[in-house]
C-alpha cells in the first residue's frame, strides 16, 4: 500500500485529467514530497510496433538545461585522442588499462565514450558492458573520434533514448529543485527529438501519452496534442 506522503500527494493530481506541459509540471514538483532531490521523470508511449525493427526508436538528445547529474564519463582512447579526451573533461581515459579494470569489476563511470579503432578491443567487454546498458555505441553518439564534442555533450546533459518493449520512452528530464520553466523546456526538447526520430513507416497516433512524475511521486498526464 502507498505510503502516507504519496496518498497525500495523489490527491493533488486528477488521474482522469490532461494537463498541459507547465500545468503537469507544477503539480510535479508540488508533489515531490521525498527528502532528497527527486529526479522529474517523463514516459511517452508511441504510436509504434516496437517488435519491428523498422519503427525502433532510438537517439540521443542535449537537454537545453541538463539532467542535474553530473555524469562520470570513460573514454577509451590513445594517444592524441586520449589527451583529447582529458583535455575535454573526460573523468576517466586509457585503453587495455581500462578495459582490464573493467574485467576486474570496475564500474565508477556512468558513460563509455571510444574511438572507432578502440572498439575491436572494447568489443571484448560486450557482455560486461551490454549488459548494464554501457556498450558505446555509434547511434547514441559515444563511438566516435570527436571525442571533444562526446564528452562535452554528455556533461551538457545529454541523454540517451530508447524504446522498450511496451512501446514507451523512459527518460529524466531533471531535478524538482529546477525551475518549473526550465523542466518544461528539457520536456519540450525530449519530445521535439522523439518526433524527429519517428519512422516514416509509423501510421495513425504517433504521441499517444505523456506523463511526467517525480521519482517517488505519482504521475501527472500531459496533453500529447501540444506537441504534435
Amino acid at each position: 500500500m502507498p505510503g502516507k506522503k504519496y496518498q497525500e500527494a495523489a490527491k493533488l493530481i486528477d488521474r482522469e485529467a490532461v494537463y498541459e506541459p507547465d500545468q503537469a509540471i507544477a503539480l510535479v514538483k508540488q508533489t515531490a514530497k521525498a527528502k532528497f532531490d527527486e529526479t522529474v521523470e517523463v514516459a511517452v508511449r508511441l504510436g509504434v510496433d516496437p517488435r519491428k525493427q523498422d519503427q525502433a526508436v532510438r537517439g540521443v538528445v542535449v537537454l537545453p538545461h541538463g539532467t542535474g547529474k553530473t555524469k562520470r564519463v570513460l573514454v577509451f582512447a590513445k594517444g592524441d585522442k586520449a589527451r583529447e579526451a582529458e583535455a575535454a573533461g573526460a573523468d576517466f581515459v586509457g585503453d587495455q588499462d581500462m578495459i582490464n579494470r573493467i574485467q576486474q569489476g570496475w564500474f565508477d563511470f556512468d558513460v563509455c565514450v571510444a574511438t572507432p579503432d578502440m572498439m575491436s578491443e572494447v568489443g571484448k567487454l560486450g557482455r560486461i558492458l551490454g549488459g548494464k546498458g554501457l556498450m558505446p555505441n555509434p547511434k547514441a553518439g559515444t563511438v566516435t573520434f570527436d571525442v571533444t564534442k562526446a564528452v562535452q555533450e554528455i556533461k551538457a546533459g545529454k541523454i540517451e533514448y530508447r524504446l522498450d518493449k511496451a512501446g514507451q520512452i523512459h527518460a529524466p528530464i531533471g531535478k524538482a529543485s529546477f525551475d518549473a520553466e526550465k523542466l518544461v523546456e528539457n520536456l519540450r526538447a525530449l519530445v521535439d527529438a522523439l518526433n524527429r526520430a519517428k519512422p516514416a513507416s509509423a501510421k495513425g497516433v504517433y504521441l499517444k501519452s505523456i506523463a511526467v512524475s517525480s521519482t517517488m511521486g505519482p504521475s501527472a498526464r500531459v496533453n500529447a496534442a501540444t506537441y504534435r
